[in-house]
């Protein structure tokens, strides 16, 4: 599933991004 998160670059965003990742996410942001 592609995910798209806005603020990837803060602490919340990035650690959503890292956990969606490791779940085979296909993130972008």
């Amino acid at each position: 599933m592609r995910v798209l998160i806005t603020g990837g670059a803060g602490f919340i965003g990035s650690n959503i991004a890292d956990r969606l990742v490791e779940l085979n996410y296909d993130v972008t942001g």
